[in-house]
This record gives structure tokens, C-alpha cells and sequence, in this order.
């Protein structure tokens, strides 16, 4: 067995990326209120990587004000909860693998349901 240690793929996001996202899942209405809920987060010195937090925040939300508070406070607490739940699920959801072949496999199926998840079109 190998003890090489898999990487998991890290998204390069912008705050631009973040604002798509918004106009993409949200009403044009709420725009405001949900740009004001984002910017809770990176208030704190610990706070790290904003924008893929945001990100993983909107897409954890899918389109609901009351999700998108809650998953904000989570992020607040540990912003590493929402990387795991948005970027890697059945990853972190599986926690123990048959093989290094099999952890790949589904790396490689998380990284492609976010990366799907992030160029999907609005509608």
C-alpha cells in the first residue's frame, strides 16, 4: 500500500466568480441581502480565502436566503466545514476507502460535480 498522500484539487476563485454566482441563484431582489450575508465572512484576522468561502457557502445555500445565514455561521465558526461539504461531499461523507485507487476516483468525481456546479449557466 502507498502512503502517498492524494491531493485533493483547490478551485482558483475571484470575488467576480462569486458575484455570478449570486445573480445566477438568486432573485435580482435579493442581490443586497445576500452580498451583505457573504460579506459577514473575512471579518476576522483567521478568516482565510473569501471568495472560495463565499463560494462554497452559495453553492451549499442553492438559492435560499434562510441556507445561505446558516451556512454563513458555519463558515464564521470553521470555514474548512463548508470547503469539505461544497467541494469534496462524497469524500468527506465516505471518511474510509478499499484503496488509493478508490479515494482517486471519487476526488476526481467531487472535483467534477463542483467544477459542473460552478459553469452552470443560469435557468
Amino acid at each position: 500500500m502507498s502512503t502517498r498522500m492524494l491531493k485533493q484539487p483547490i478551485p482558483t476563485v475571484t470575488a467576480g466568480h462569486v458575484e455570478r454566482i449570486v445573480r445566477r441563484d438568486f432573485a435580482q431582489e435579493q442581490f443586497a441581502a445576500v452580498m451583505e450575508i457573504l460579506s459577514e465572512y473575512g471579518t476576522q484576522n483567521w478568516h482565510r480565502e473569501c471568495p472560495r468561502v463565499q463560494l462554497a457557502v452559495l453553492k451549499l445555500a442553492g438559492g435560499n436566503l434562510k441556507d445561505l445565514r446558516r451556512y454563513i455561521e458555519a463558515a464564521k465558526s470553521d470555514y474548512r466545514d463548508v470547503f469539505a461539504w461544497a467541494e469534496f461531499p462524497a469524500y468527506f461523507r465516505q471518511g474510509t476507502f478499499a484503496s488509493e485507487a478508490e479515494r482517486q476516483s471519487v476526488i476526481e468525481s467531487d472535483w467534477h460535480q463542483y467544477e459542473r456546479w460552478l459553469s452552470r449557466n443560469p435557468g
